[in-house]
């Protein structure tokens, strides 16, 4: 059974968001393409976004001249750790959508991890 890379990802990430879904923590979502990367904060439930910031979004998009490289993955990590902790989220479940841990998921992860959110 011949499956492509977009199948195989989206399995992968079903398999997290069902363990996720277990714990019963909120869930750090990121999601990466080509040019741009995005991470929101979701309740456990699934229905309501707490918190979320892109290399998209009008707070960072001045600043960064690339949106598909580790640098920009690190401020989206700053800034998803400022806004979960306005929105009170202190304690997440990082759900990597089936992308590899490394690179601009790790750069995100590590950075959103030293401006206090606690996976």
């Amino acid at each position: 059974m011949s499956t492509n890379k977009k199948d195989a990802r989206q399995r992968r990430a079903r398999s997290t968001r069902l363990k996720i879904a277990e714990l019963g923590v909120k869930r750090l979502v990121v999601y990466k393409s080509n040019s741009h990367i995005y991470a929101q904060v979701i309740d456990e439930d699934g229905a309501v976004v707490l918190a979320q910031a892109s290399t998209l979004s009008k707070e960072l998009a001045d600043s960064i001249k690339n949106g598909g490289n580790v640098e920009a993955a690190k401020l989206v990590g700053k800034n998803i750790a400022e806004k979960a902790k306005v929105a009170g989220v202190t304690k997440v479940a990082f759900d990597r959508s089936g992308f590899r841990y490394h690179g601009r998921v790790k750069a995100l992860a590590d950075s959103a991890r030293e401006n206090g959110l606690v996976f």
